[in-house]
């Protein structure tokens, strides 16, 4: 936490606002069958509950960590600490915002959007997963875009990055569908066994537009400054 020096701290003149401690909360992006807002605890429990219902079948392992098979008992508090964590992390050097996605108004799946040195790069990263009930119905391709267009048109990125691992179609079909091209190739073992994971890259002439416009509220001059970002216009 920055401090500041004791014989140069000066009190909050009366009458001015309180600085806003956590301006993402007030963060929404909404396309036409979904809904996107940065995670609380509330809504992390509802996340959990998803993820008991089954993310991916079983013999599948579509993350490059294998946190899916980690036992009932501790997958929900394993859960609730990586998005803690996350959480304490964020600041202007290194941020994530990971939105909780609703369809109406059940919680679908997480979406996030990352970044490191933004205000130098300008290069972001996502990644994402949607319960299986959820699947197969063309939200993953719309939750995806609506992060991306977010960050080309409002926070400024020039670039956004994802990954994913041989034999995840779907990862693959939605990063085609909006335009990725390959950038490359790694070898990760989430189950202890050889996996290829394929890396993609995007940029703003590149990107396959949906046919709607990002709704975007609470994107403030707070947010951008936290994110060195581009300022809401």
């Amino acid at each position: 936490m920055t401090t500041t020096d004791p014989g140069e701290w000066r009190p909050r003149p009366a009458g001015s606002p309180v600085p806003e401690p956590w301006p993402q909360r007030h963060l929404v992006l909404r396309t036409p069958r979904l809904e996107l807002r940065p995670d609380d605890d509330a809504s992390l429990l509802e996340l959990v509950a998803l993820a008991h219902t089954g993310i991916h079948p079983a013999e599948k392992m579509p993350f490059q960590q294998a946190w899916t098979d980690a036992e009932p008992a501790y997958l929900g508090r394993g859960m609730l600490q990586h998005f803690w964590s996350e959480r304490a992390a964020v600041g202007p050097d290194r941020w994530s915002l990971h939105f909780v996605v609703r369809h109406d108004g059940a919680v679908a799946g997480v979406q996030s959007l990352t970044a490191s040195r933004f205000g130098v790069l300008r290069d972001v990263a996502t990644g994402s997963y949607l319960g299986r009930p959820f699947q197969s119905r063309g939200l993953g391709t719309e939750m995806r875009a609506a992060v991306l267009a977010f960050a080309f048109d409002h926070l400024g990125a020039t670039s956004a990055r994802s990954e994913y691992l041989e034999g995840s179609v779907a990862s693959c079909r939605i990063s085609e569908r909006l335009g990725y091209r390959r950038d490359g190739t790694a070898r990760v073992a989430p189950r202890g066994e050889p996996v290829v994971q394929q890396r993609v890259v995007l940029d703003p002439s590149g990107f396959i537009r949906p046919s709607w416009t990002l709704q975007v509220e609470g994107y403030s001059s707070d947010l951008a400054g936290l994110l060195t970002a581009t300022p809401p216009a």
